[in-house]
């Protein structure tokens, strides 16, 4: 075992509350390296076949974990010939390690069919983590719950069970820890966002999306932050990211609460998440007026021109101004633009207010 301080957090989201354990603290840490804490002095355990057991039985906390679970978890694919009574003896050198560092009051309990280690918000900092997670859901007072989703996240640290060398553990168990994580991550962004501090946040969500660049709930709320914020061409810009990234790498589009949100940007209306004015100054484009969050009527180019720019094939820049790549020439068109040919190979920027295209033919 090797006896160390509190790992530093990952860096994505920086801890505001939170120091190191004091006592009374989790006795066992799995948020961060597998560890064991009396609150003033952390003992991170070293890699070894205990560690990956006790690592499986603190994950499922007060649960009976089956026998043949922990020998995959223990031993892979291919247990040893008489698993259960290796299993047996690993357990063992488990409990014998409890005695060494005084966790005299934590009994891993051999229940039909496997085993069990009881825990509470005391003694797992998984559990200390999801109670707090919970109490901030519960609290109606925005600033308490905002609190109390940080002080959750002080919580955890890096790399995830770093020292716990259990494929079957990294595989099934690790990356549903890491989304329990950036849902709390997403709890302190939304947090921000209904006390308006929506400019405080923007740096905070760029670490947190640069290091998830495919989650769709952390870019959406970058985006309404950076639109709350006046910089509504930045928020159409990670929009237009985002939407890259899961057409690209998993071939799949944004979810509707995203595309909801980028019409909302694009209408200049409120979020739909968290309903109020949106940003003074917003150019509201199709006859939108920013008090009501309403469109008027608008003219057919203008919808072929909005469909464009949800599509990514159309950048915005200066209020009813967009730029255009040559190849894109047949869609604009067909919003009733014409290009000069003497630009045909450069990117160009469209006249505003495009006229309504040609009646139909009958």
């Amino acid at each position: 075992m090797e006896k160390t301080g509190v790992p530093a957090p990952d860096g994505a989201l920086p801890e505001r509350h939170g120091a190191a354990p004091s006592p009374g603290s989790p006795r066992f840490l799995v948020l961060g390296l597998l560890a064991i804490t009396d609150g003033r002095e952390t003992v991170v355990l070293q890699p070894s076949r205990p560690a990956s057991l006790l690592a499986a039985l603190l994950l499922h906390p007060g649960s009976v974990v089956s026998s043949g679970f922990l020998q995959r978890v223990v031993w892979g694919s291919r247990p040893p010939a008489g698993g259960k009574s290796a299993l047996h003896t690993c357990v063992l050198r488990l409990r014998r390690l409890f005695v060494k560092y005084g966790v005299t009051d934590h009994a891993i309990e051999a229940v039909p069919g496997g085993y069990r280690l009881d825990a509470d918000a005391d003694s797992l900092d998984l559990l200390r983590f999801r109670g707090l997670l919970a109490r901030a859901q519960a609290d109606d007072d925005p600033e308490s719950a905002l609190r109390l989703a940080r002080a959750a996240l002080t919580l955890w640290k890096e790399p995830l069970l770093g020292n716990v060398q259990s494929e079957e553990l990294h595989r099934d168990q690790v990356p549903r820890l890491a989304e329990e994580r950036l849902l709390a991550v997403e709890r302190v962004f939304d947090g921000e966002l209904r006390l308006g501090r929506h400019r405080e946040m923007i740096a905070e969500a760029r670490r947190a999306v640069h290091a998830h660049p495919g989650h769709e709930g952390l870019s959406a709320l970058l985006i309404e932050a950076l639109y709350r914020s006046g910089r509504r061409a930045e928020a159409l810009a990670e929009y237009r990211r985002i939407h890259a990234h899961l057409v690209g790498e998993l071939g799949v589009e944004p979810g509707p609460g995203l595309r909801g949100l980028q019409l909302a940007v694009l209408r200049g209306e409120p979020p739909l998440s968290n309903p109020g004015p949106p940003p003074a100054g917003t150019a509201a484009p199709g006859g939108m007026s920013p008090s009501l969050g309403r469109a008027s009527p608008a003219t057919p180019g203008v919808l072929v021109l909005r469909s464009l720019v949800e599509a990514g094939l159309l950048e915005e820049g200066p209020p009813g101004r967009y730029r255009v790549h040559d190849l894109l020439r047949l869609f604009v068109q067909a919003a009733g633009t014409a290009l000069p040919a003497s630009r045909q190979n450069d990117p160009t920027d469209l006249p505003p207010s495009p006229p309504s295209p040609p009646s139909p033919l009958g």
